[in-house]
């Protein structure tokens, strides 16, 4: 069987319960290949395995973890790791990405995404649990930037020069959220193309692009629950003109529209790389 990264390119979309049906009924061009939450195919039968196994007869599948928080304290599960490790054996994917965050304290966990401060001992836990995971994984491992609501310190781009470092330190890829990168922009005010600009393109091995919700003050909430805004379209723009294609994901987890809705977002997002990753400008 080939592996599945050799065809991992152009705009994917997230294999939801909320799209699957839809998405398995029609097979879409537009659609060249997908992403899937390992936490919710693990030792699950019936319907889930059903999908998944139709899924991987379509499209190349990319997974991407929401449990081993590579910035938490605690010692990740070993027998979450093993099945883990035969989950993505099975799929032959080439990386698994999760998030440079944490989600527990003293075991109790918070089902959210934490952010973490952005200093020199959360670069060494964040560098140690990645590259445990990578050792217990048996592949390469990605991280990806999260959203935050609270200021981080007084620097707006230490978050991507934080990251930078535990790329360093680790040999770790980059899964670039662009909304998230927006998103904060937008509450902090600082430029997300300078944010951009710092990236270590050759670390960036996939991108998530979202919608997000607007609050009445103005306050920006990465739900994936909304249309892909204007700014982060033209942010993926930029981005792509630094990094040259990449497989790019339109994430949507929450208020799932009809199908032909996702599909249009898939075709402006295609549109851009098109556009954009010309022969000239991304070789």
């Amino acid at each position: 069987m080939t592996r599945a990264h050799d065809a991992v390119s152009g705009v994917g979309i997230g294999l939801r319960m909320g799209n699957s049906e839809a998405l398995l009924a029609e097979l879409p061009a537009e659609v060249r290949w997908v992403e899937v939450h390992p936490e919710n195919y693990i030792e699950r039968g019936g319907r889930f395995a059903r999908i998944l196994e139709r899924a991987r007869e379509s499209w190349p599948v990319v997974t991407h973890g929401l449990t081993m928080c590579f910035g938490a304290l605690e010692p990740c599960d070993p027998r979450y790791q093993r099945e883990l490790r035969s989950f993505l054996t099975d799929l032959e994917v080439a990386w698994h990405s999760d998030h440079a965050c944490f989600g527990s304290v003293d075991g109790v966990f918070a089902h959210d995404l934490l952010p973490l401060p952005f200093t020199d001992e959360a670069v060494s836990v964040v560098s140690q649990r990645i590259m445990e995971a990578q050792d217990a994984l048996g592949l390469p491992v990605a991280l990806e930037n999260v959203s935050y609501y609270a200021a981080m310190g007084s620097d707006p781009l230490a978050e991507v020069d934080f990251l930078c470092e535990i790329l360093k330190r680790t040999g770790a890829q980059l899964l670039l959220d662009v909304n998230n990168v927006y998103v904060n922009s937008q509450n902090f005010g600082f430029d997300p193309r300078a944010w951009i600009d710092r990236v270590p393109v050759d670390r960036v091995v996939q991108m998530h692009v979202a919608g997000h919700l607007v609050r009445e003050d103005g306050l920006r909430i990465d739900t994936h629950g909304e249309p892909v805004p204007e700014g982060v379209y033209s942010l993926l723009e930029h981005t792509l003109r630094r990094t040259g294609s990449k497989p790019i994901l339109l994430e949507r987890d929450n208020n799932i529209p009809p199908l032909a809705e996702q599909l249009d977002e898939l075709r402006r997002l295609q549109a851009i790389v098109d556009r954009v990753c010309t022969a000239e400008a991304c070789a």
